[in-house]
């Protein structure tokens, strides 16, 4: 069962408003405004996972980052030629 919903007047550039209406397709306007929404809120929610961490282990460097990134394009060819091997 979905969460109760409740209308709300908000005000957005009209710009804004009628790509977001474009872009909602049979949706509506309002599925794609709650989706947007849901999305910053799982980014602030990140962002201030990261300022606590980084508050307790110091930031995480350039260096460790690409690291990381390296890391997982290597699982992402491991994994593609699995597949094609399986295939």
């Amino acid at each position: 069962m979905s969460e109760p919903t409740g209308k709300y007047s908000i005000t957005m550039p009209r710009d804004i408003a009628e790509a977001a209406r474009a872009h909602g397709g049979p949706s509506g306007l309002s599925a794609y405004v709650a989706a947007a929404v849901a999305r910053q809120i799982e980014r602030d929610n990140l962002n201030e996972l990261i300022q606590v961490a980084e508050a307790e282990h110091g930031p995480v460097t350039d260096e460790e980052i690409q690291v990381l990134r390296d890391r997982l394009h290597q699982a992402r060819r491991e994994q593609a030629r699995g597949v094609a091997d399986a295939a």
